[in-house]
């Protein structure tokens, strides 16, 4: 790979890094969205999505102010393996909703997703300045779960018995993080002003 193949990165952890969207991916996003065992972790309905409505999607989303989002590199590999992003980003009141989503299965199950949704909340209280950061998974996502009390989502809530899947009704829960139960792991580091550095 040389360096003009090799993707941009804004944020490097360990074994994950982010970088902006790429419209060269657009076909493996698809892929991705078409997969169905990957989908109903995210609440989607399973149903083909053509390479038109993928397309759209990443045209909305390259250039939308109220949400960013990232795709997940696998370092050792440099090969793209999921997306995550904040959505909505409510500037005033200082919180944001986010997701992530692994998109290759064998990617899965590593710690990769961990580290990609603790680099996303660094990237959210770190240089964004949000206090308030929500998701919602599905009870039935127990990798999902773990991932998210391993960063340090809390449980906040149930919607109970409201989605439909696999025969039966599960809860929806909602989990939160707030920037003062957070410590970053890179970002702090790397935008520390220059006499703060002098002092350390």
């Amino acid at each position: 790979m040389t360096a003009l193949d090799a993707p941009i990165v804004n944020i490097e952890g360990q074994l994950v890094a982010l970088g902006p969207l790429r419209r060269e991916h657009i076909p493996l996003y698809l892929r991705w969205i078409n997969d169905f065992g990957t989908t109903r972790m995210l609440g989607l309905p399973p149903r083909p999505m053509t390479l038109e409505q993928e397309t759209a999607w990443y045209e909305r989303a390259a250039v939308d102010d109220a949400g960013t989002m990232f795709t997940i590199y696998e370092r050792a590999t440099g090969r793209p393996i999921g997306n995550c992003g904040l959505h909505e980003v409510d500037h005033h009141n200082r919180r944001t909703d986010v997701g992530i989503m692994i998109g290759e299965p064998d990617a899965r199950g590593h710690g990769l997703g961990t580290e990609a949704m603790r680099l996303l909340l660094d990237y959210a209280f770190t240089v964004t300045g949000l206090h308030s950061v929500m998701l919602t998974v599905f009870e039935y996502n127990l990798a999902g779960r773990r991932c998210y009390e391993k960063v340090g989502f809390r449980e906040i809530g149930r919607r109970r018995e409201s989605r439909w899947y696999n025969g039966r009704f599960w809860d929806e829960i909602s989990m939160d993080i707030l920037a003062s139960e957070f410590e970053s792991p890179v970002l702090r580091r790397l935008l520390e002003p220059e006499g703060e550095k002098l002092r350390s």
